[in-house]
Order: structure tokens, then C-alpha cells, then sequence
């Protein structure tokens, strides 16, 4: 059994939770495609099987959330989890509109306290619960949109933010209010898409059984964002290269119309990248 699963995660679990009930569920190895926080909801991808050795091959990582902030008042953990500990002005829903340009495109982040990050070997989050403050590091992340929606409440607003893989949505509402002269944290968050897994077709991990597994089953080559390769000679399978007419770049590599591997092409010569079956 390989391929993909597209789970739609529940509040409250962890993403190490379904993974675990996917893999007693297909009795075979399986890992997820981006970790959700347990406040979180929406698009998990679960891979199963042999499908689990692709995650590098996604070259579509963008991933779109809705999410809600809450200003005025942050925590710890900039959730609703955390211990609030600072308070300060709601702006108004055109300070914010003023703001958001900032936060799109390339910026530097710096992740959150209570994140999984390591420092020195140590979890970031360990440190924070032992009362330690972490030194991290800003990195760069992509923002491609960052799209204010509504106010929900008094003091909260709802976005649309797509971004790169590792962008800290958390990390986002802090910087915003910043911006702002004030305080904010993430009320909620879901998101609605993770490269070609969308929530419009996600399943809900209490409808999957050992029997109906594989009917919510996505085939590995029909979410991998490559051309097809079709190759007969023994000397690609055996791990040597093959001279072919195709440009440059990756490849679905197929075998008497089987679906294989991946498969690379450079200057003319083609060879098995990493074999599925």
C-alpha cells in the first residue's frame, strides 16, 4: 500500500496522533507533509508506504491558511494557550490594512519561543518551560499573500495568508501587532491548502477503517508536479543513465506503463532517482 492520504486534521490532536492511527490503519510505515499544532485545524497530507521517501520532490510547497488574531493582548505562546502576558491598543481595521505590505514577499522571522526549534540540541519549546530564554535565530520565509478578510470581534480579525513552507503563522500576528505599537496572538487556524492537497477533498480521520482505506487513497504519480518519462532499457533500473531527448529537470519515470520512481534528466542523459516499487 503507497501513496497519499489527504487528512482533515480536527482542533485539539496532534499531527503525530493521525500519523500513528494511519500507520496501525495500513499496517505500514507513514509521516505527514508539515506538522499542524494541536490548535489547529484542516490539510494534513499522510504518507503511506513507499510514498513517504518523496517528500523532498513537492516543489509546490505553498500553503494557505485562515487564520484569526487577536489584539491588544499576547501569551506566552502566541495562542490561545499561553498565559497572557502583555496588553495594548486594538487598531483599527485600517492601521492593519496600512501594515500588511510589510509582511509580504521575502521577510526575515524569528520563530516563536515555543516552537521546535532546536538551540544547541534543545527544543526551543523545552526551554521556554524551564523558564530559559532561547537566542533564536531570524530566518527568511516567503509570504506570497497576507489578505485581511474581516473583524470577528471587538478585537479580532480574521486573514488569508499564503505562504512558503516554515512560515510561522503565530510568528505573523506577533510582528503585525508590532508594527502596530501593540500586542496580538493566534485566536485560530486552519488551513485549506498544502501544495495540491486542498480541504475540499480531505477526509475526516474518523471515516478511514482498514476496510475503506484505500478508497481515499491519492496514487503517488497523480500529486507529483512532473512530466512523464516512459523508459524500457534494463540500464536506468540498474542504476545507470540512458541517453534521451527530454530537457533537463525531474521526471515520473514509468516501466511498461508501472509507475516507478522519479527519474532525472541532465544533458541528455536520464537516470532513476529514487525507486518506488
Amino acid at each position: 500500500m503507497t501513496g497519499f492520504i489527504n487528512i482533515n486534521k480536527e482542533t485539539g490532536v496532534s499531527s503525530a496522533f493521525i500519523v500513528n492511527r494511519v500507520k496501525r490503519l495500513a499496517k505500514t510505515p507513514a509521516g505527514h507533509m508539515g506538522t499542524l499544532d494541536p490548535l489547529a485545524s484542516g490539510v494534513l497530507p499522510v504518507a503511506i508506504g513507499n510514498a513517504c521517501r518523496l517528500f523532498e520532490y513537492f516543489s509546490d510547497k505553498k500553503k494557505t491558511y485562515l487564520a484569526r488574531f487577536r489584539f491588544g493582548v499576547t501569551t506566552e505562546t502566541l495562542d490561545g494557550e499561553g498565559e497572557k502576558i502583555f496588553r495594548g491598543d486594538v487598531p483599527a481595521e485600517s492601521q492593519i490594512q496600512a501594515a500588511l505590505p510589510s509582511l509580504r514577499g521575502k521577510i526575515p522571522q524569528i520563530p516563536p519561543a515555543y516552537s521546535a526549534k532546536s538551540v544547541n540540541g534543545v527544543r526551543s519549546y523545552a526551554l521556554a518551560r524551564a523558564g530559559k530564554q532561547a537566542e533564536l535565530a531570524p530566518k527568511t520565509v516567503e509570504v506570497f499573500s497576507f489578505r485581511l478578510i474581516e473583524q470577528t470581534a471587538p478585537d479580532e480579525f480574521s486573514f488569508e495568508i499564503v505562504c512558503g513552507s516554515g512560515t510561522y503563522i503565530r510568528a505573523l500576528a506577533r510582528d503585525l501587532a508590532a508594527r502596530l505599537g501593540t500586542y496580538a496572538y493566534m485566536s485560530r487556524l486552519e488551513r485549506t491548502a498544502s501544495g495540491v492537497f486542498h480541504i475540499e477533498s480531505a477526509v475526516d480521520l474518523d471515516k478511514l477503517t482498514a476496510e475503506n482505506l484505500h478508497e481515499y487513497m491519492i496514487p503517488t504519480e497523480e500529486v507529483l508536479p512532473y512530466p512523464v518519462l516512459n523508459l524500457e532499457s534494463p540500464r536506468v533500473f540498474n542504476g545507470l543513465a540512458e541517453s534521451v531527448t527530454e530537457k533537463d529537470g525531474l521526471y515520473k519515470l514509468y516501466r511498461s506503463g508501472e509507475f516507478y520512481g522519479i527519474a532525472s534528466v541532465k544533458d541528455g542523459l536520464a537516470k532513476a532517482e529514487k525507486k518506488l516499487c
